[in-house]
């Protein structure tokens, strides 16, 4: 049986609650082959996010554990680089490309911050148009790879956070579909994986993960590969949620 892997974490150098080892620790308890950690890419107006020394000392550890536990763990230094994060990713061995803004009417509106501040940003900025801020959203998706050039593309469907058994908006409607749809072409040909993310279910927004079902059957046909991603932020969800999922047959085992 394959044996799980993340390479979705987050540590106290962003928004994470754990120092890296101590995550290192508990995957080496678990019994994960590799461990990628991703910290948010610095933003200049978002302070979840690494700062610019900050990104530095977060290199300086990750390379440190990955010494320090060689023989014991595979540990690989990655960045989650938002479509508006705005330092270089040359020194990561892979980059995780997200959207978690919107940019309308002059201000960058959160995706996922809180229920109640996305249904503002909607009432507010589109007139309650749910559907319209999944289409600017899924606009900028189709940019990740261009603006990031990651490996993995990030929680796909995040739009979707706050809206379980479509308890907002109507996720089978041809505009929601459509866009969605338009993100996967663009991707389609690049080299990339999709998250399998299981953040939502930790935080106790979703009972089911990121890419919504219809997204995998047509991330099936277009031939996508996937990745377990837990999208940690607490040593306690590491793996949280995945079991189901890693003998998915589009799911690769590793990254590398």
């Amino acid at each position: 049986m394959t044996q799980i892997s993340n390479y979705h974490t987050h540590t106290v150098f962003c928004d994470g609650k754990d120092e890296p080892e101590e995550i290192v620790r508990e995957a080496i308890r678990l019994g994960c082959p590799e461990l990628g950690f991703s910290g948010h890419s610095h933003i200049p107006f978002d302070d979840c996010c690494m700062t610019a020394a900050g990104t530095e000392a977060y290199k300086a550890e990750i390379r440190r554990l990955r010494e320090r536990y060689a023989g014991e763990i595979r540990i690989w230094l990655g960045v989650e680089q938002d479509v508006f994060g705005d330092l270089p990713t040359d020194d990561y061995e892979y980059v995780i490309g997200s959207v978690h803004y919107v940019y309308k009417d002059g201000r960058y509106l959160s995706v996922d911050e809180s229920r109640e501040s996305f249904i503002d940003h909607v009432e507010r900025f589109y007139g309650g148009d749910y559907l319209a801020f999944a289409e600017d959203y899924y606009t900028l998706v189709a940019q990740v790879y261009e603006k990031t050039r990651c490996r993995i593309v990030g929680h796909f469907d995040l739009v979707t956070k706050y809206n379980e058994d479509d308890c907002l908006f109507d996720t089978t409607q041809p505009r929601y579909r459509r866009a969605a749809c338009a993100a996967l072409d663009a991707l389609a040909d690049k080299p990339v994986l999709f998250e399998i993310n299981t953040g939502a279910i930790s935080r106790g927004c979703r009972r089911t993960p990121y890419p919504a079902p219809w997204i995998l059957e047509e991330l099936s046909a277009r031939g996508a590969g996937l990745i377990l991603s837990s999208d940690c932020h607490r040593k306690e969800d590491l793996l949280c949620a995945l079991e189901p999922w890693r003998e998915h047959p589009l799911v690769h085992p590793t990254l590398f």
